[in-house]
């Protein structure tokens, strides 16, 4: 988050739509040592289970993890996953983080939506089918 914060902030060309919206919406913060937030709208929360249970309880859009394997295994351990918006680059690198971990508990998941680009890029998007 700190990248982030330290980047779209500056970003201020009300033509750049990322920017604007990332500026725009509210952001949490999972962290065990931040106590608060630089950018705008910015919420620390230290407590994953609880936190997000009581964000997803509130009205609103939608919860998006950007950039936290660490978060979404947290998030999953807790059940607390209610879609999977995976994208698919046509590259393999041969090593990485994974997102679902070995030794993690078996889950299914249900196709509900499948797009790709004239680029190869495939974004599958799937719900957890509650065992």
């Amino acid at each position: 988050m700190r990248v982030w914060a330290g980047y779209w902030p500056t970003v201020t060309d009300p033509a750049d739509d990322i920017a604007r919206m990332l500026n725009a919406v509210p952001k949490y913060v999972a962290s065990s040592t931040l106590q608060a937030g630089s950018w705008p709208q910015t919420t620390v929360i230290t407590d994953i289970p609880t936190d997000v249970d009581t964000l997803k309880q509130q009205p609103g859009k939608d919860i998006v993890v950007m950039g936290s394997s660490g978060l979404a295994q947290s998030l999953m351990r807790h059940d607390l996953v209610d879609e999977y918006r995976l994208m698919i680059h046509p590259v393999v690198l041969g090593s990485g983080k994974r997102l679902f971990r070995e030794g993690a508990p078996m889950s299914t998941l249900r196709l509900i939506e499948a797009t790709t680009t004239n680029s190869g890029l495939a974004t599958l998007t799937y719900q957890p089918t509650r065992l």
